[in-house]
């Protein structure tokens, strides 16, 4: 075992956390968004937990998962509708301006 307990400190040479995390956002920025629209979500669906009516717990909870799914899936898509417009519409319009 480590004598260190403190924070993990990573290897030379290797980005830290929160580098690692802007760098990843910089490369797909939809991830983030998809993640604070789950968290949105959940957190929206569990503040109305009191005000769920007759509506069983288990029933509220699937609801609340399947709208913080709908969120990841929503910017999965979107994300592959604007990589496929970058890397196949886009492309093509400039191979034909250089020609």
């Amino acid at each position: 075992m480590s004598a260190n307990k403190g924070w993990w400190v990573p290897p030379e040479g290797e980005d830290g956390v929160s580098k690692k995390f802007l760098r990843k956002t910089r490369e797909s920025p939809l991830v983030p968004i998809g993640l604070g629209g789950c968290l949105v979500v959940a957190a929206y669906r569990i503040y109305r937990l009191k005000a769920r009516g007759p509506t069983k717990m288990s029933i509220h909870l699937i609801h609340t998962r399947v709208a913080a799914h709908a969120c990841a899936v929503g910017a999965i898509i979107l994300g592959t509708v604007y990589t496929m417009y970058r890397d196949y519409i886009k492309r093509t319009a400039q191979d034909t301006g250089e020609k």
